[in-house]
Order: C-alpha cells, then structure tokens, then sequence
C-alpha cells in the first residue's frame, strides 16, 4: 500500500511551511507528534487496507479465470490448427479447418487484449483507490493533530517521524502522539480492534 509515501509528503511539507512562516521559532511553543505512529494504529487504517484487499482478492480472481480461458482458447487453436495440416485429410477439408483455426486465433488476440486492458485497469482503480483513502484518512489526522495542539496551547507542531524536520525533542508532555491516537480511536465500531502493528509496505 502507498499510503505512507503521500504521508510523508504532506506531513513534510505542512512542517517546512510552519517552520518557515514563523520567525520566532524558539518562542513559540511546541509539540511533536509521530505521524507514522498515529496512522498505523488509526482503526480506519486497518479498515482500509481491508477493503483494499477485498478488492484484489476479487480482480485475483476475475484474472485468474480470464488466464483459465486464455489457455483453454490457445490449446483449442492448437489443436485446431494440427488438423487443419492434416495430410490425410482432403485439401478442401483442410481449408475449412483452417478458416476454423482462423476464427480461433482472433478469439485468443480478443481474450489476450482483453485481459491485458483488464489487467491495466485493476492497477489504476486500486492506485486511485489507495491514494483517495489514504488523502482522507490524513485528513482525519491532520484535524485531530490540530483539536490536541489548540486544546494544549501548542503553536507548532511537528512530525517526529520526519527526521530532516525535527532537530531536537525533549519529549515528555509535549508529544501528542498518543492523545491524537486515543481521539481518533475513541469512535472506532466494537468490531474493528485498533490497529498495533500495520504494514503500509506498497501492494
């Protein structure tokens, strides 16, 4: 799943930006939060990536069956196409096996284009898919981060997981990290455990 690359970005740059925009940075008071932390053990998160594999597990299938018939339609030509050379045939039985041979190898390009298209397809939506829901799930932290750095009196904060941003953390109480997972966590369904340890490895 590529979820954590558009994580990165975006938490990179919202950092960059606030560093940038106030000049007196050491006044200011600041907190850290882990942001890769925070969206690994968001219960949405493994609810995603569910619904993602769902998703792959029916076009696994869908493609599997479309390669079933591209075998089956390729050993049919074959087979069709042995007979047509057949020398102990007539030449006009030959001819007509071969028409018949023809019509078989239109239908296997047909499958063959059909399930390259196919296959094309299932990667973009997936692709679109993951990135639609990660863009939201974001979101959703990014919100959260914010509802905990007004309710503290926080002026900044940053990506502790982002090493190029964060020089120095004393820690302690000025890392929101397990405050916004609590937050986002609290309307998580009976059903759904919060997420500990979730890969955000790319399908």
């Amino acid at each position: 799943m590529r979820f954590m690359k558009n994580l990165k970005t975006i938490a990179l740059t919202v950092s960059l930006l606030a560093l940038l925009s106030i000049p007196a940075f050491a006044q200011n008071k600041v907190a850290t939060v882990d942001m890769k932390k925070i969206f690994n053990e968001y219960w949405k998160t493994k609810q995603a990536q569910v619904l993602l594999e769902k998703d792959k597990t029916n076009a696994r299938k869908d493609l599997k069956d479309m390669s079933d018939g591209l075998e089956k339609a390729q050993a049919d030509y074959k087979q069709a196409l042995e007979q047509a050379n057949d020398q102990a045939i007539s030449s006009e039985e030959r001819d007509k096996r071969k028409q018949a041979a023809d019509g078989l190898l239109k239908d296997l390009s047909d499958r063959k284009a059909a399930f390259d298209q196919y296959q094309r397809q299932v990667e973009s939506t997936l692709a679109d898919k993951s990135q639609r829901m990660s863009g939201n799930l974001v979101v959703d932290i990014q919100k959260a981060v914010s509802d905990k750095a007004k309710a503290g009196g926080f002026t900044l904060v940053l990506n502790s997981a982002t090493t190029e941003v964060v020089v120095y953390s004393a820690g302690g109480d000025n890392d929101l990290t397990a405050a916004v997972i609590a937050q986002l966590n609290a309307g998580a369904p009976i059903d759904v455990a919060p997420v500990s340890a979730v890969s955000t490895n790319a399908p």
